[in-house]
């Protein structure tokens, strides 16, 4: 019987740089739509249908004694082509449990820094999809923001750190992944906290999130002042915490910046996204440590596994932020967006309220890379 890996395990590894081979046993199309990434990764895209016959060709791909981790969508036909191929004399074969669909729910969390109270700030790598969350912890007090829908992680982290969460921050209504914000709020008997701009059509009660509203986690202060900050979606709502982090959501990326035709409104709201990253953002102090809720390239993680950079930094090396005519920034940005992600707009229709499928209905709609970002 083949060994199987746990997406614990295949995480490490990658966030470790640890040369790992993969063999990918889903069809062409979907490989190529998304697969599993790292520095060290090497995949191999092999579809099931190929192997039925036999697997006597991957031995003139792949060493005989080499560690391979197969992988398919689900766990089921990776674990069939696994003991096919310890039968045909593989020796060091694992299968990847659950297949991409658990690869793309794992969060790793990964502390970024200790707060000046003696609180911490950790963000959560959703590996598998380029998500990005974050929890602010203070005493016995947390704050979560940008929750992915599996909200039994955050839960659990907060218990073990000894916490209780008292809010939830949606820095904008998503569209390319469910936010468990609203859920997680009433699961703890928080405060879910959304910018109003981004809420004129949910179906839910929830706290407005605006500029000189201080949301307090324990003695931390995380101030969402001055900081209104538009492009991506109308209410796009930057924050800071401990003075030192900016949580700029889906505006400003480590490699990239901000879409804004998620609302079929690129051409309205290419001006909103100027003025935030050539406006809003430049007026801040350089010093100040940018955390995004996305990242689209395996290099934007750091050797930690964090992704961040400093705000000056990225004003010095971000393409994005170095368009200086404004007609050439509103051509780049409209004329370089990617295709939109899979089924957004049932997605923000579930963060809206209006609808509610059911979980399994929610992993294939999130099934995919994220696609938040305009790359130059």
């Amino acid at each position: 019987m083949s060994q199987s890996m746990t997406t614990n395990e295949l995480a490490r590894r990658v966030i470790n740089r640890e040369e790992t081979l993969i063999l990918d046993v889903r069809n062409t199309d979907e490989f190529d739509d998304w697969k599993i990434e790292g520095d060290s990764v090497d995949v191999i895209n092999e579809p099931y249908f190929n192997l039925l016959d036999g697997v006597e060709t991957l031995s003139e791909k792949i060493n005989k004694d080499q560690e391979i981790i197969v992988v398919c969508a689900k766990g089921g036909s990776s674990k069939m082509v696994a003991e096919m191929m310890e039968e045909e004399g593989f020796t060091n074969v694992h299968d990847l449990e659950g297949g991409m669909k658990a690869w793309s729910e794992h969060l790793e969390p990964v502390k970024i820094a200790d707060l000046n109270d003696g609180g911490s700030l950790y963000q959560f790598v959703r590996l598998g999809k380029g998500c990005l969350s974050y929890m602010a912890i203070s005493e016995n007090e947390a704050a979560v923001i940008d929750a992915n829908r599996m909200t039994d992680i955050y839960e659990r982290f907060a218990e073990k750190k000894g916490v209780t969460i008292k809010h939830t921050i949606d820095t904008h209504l998503h569209a390319d992944h469910i936010s468990g914000g609203r859920q997680l709020a009433e699961r703890t008997d928080g405060t879910y906290h959304l910018p109003p701009k981004d809420a004129d059509d949910v179906t839910f009660n929830y706290t407005p999130l605006e500029e000189g509203n201080d949301i307090t986690v324990g003695s931390t202060t995380i101030r969402v002042q001055p900081l209104y900050s538009p492009g991506h979606t109308i209410g796009s709502t930057s924050i800071i915490i401990d003075d030192q982090y900016l949580l700029t959501g889906d505006i400003l990326f480590v490699k990239s910046i901000g879409r804004p035709d998620l609302a079929g409104k690129a051409d309205d709201w290419v001006g909103d996204l100027r003025e935030t990253l050539y406006s809003r953002y430049k007026a801040l102090s350089d010093d100040l440590v940018v955390l995004p809720a996305h990242y689209s390239f395996v290099e934007e993680l750091g050797e930690d596994g964090s992704v961040k950079a400093q705000l000056g930094d990225l004003y010095q090396r971000n393409e994005g932020l170095q368009v200086d005519d404004e007609n050439e920034f509103r051509t780049m940005v409209t004329k370089n967006l990617p295709p939109q992600p899979n089924e957004y707009e049932n997605i923000r229709k579930t963060n809206m309220g209006k609808i509610a499928p059911e979980e399994e209905k929610q992993r294939e709609m999130e099934i995919g890379p994220n696609r938040c970002a305009v790359h130059g």
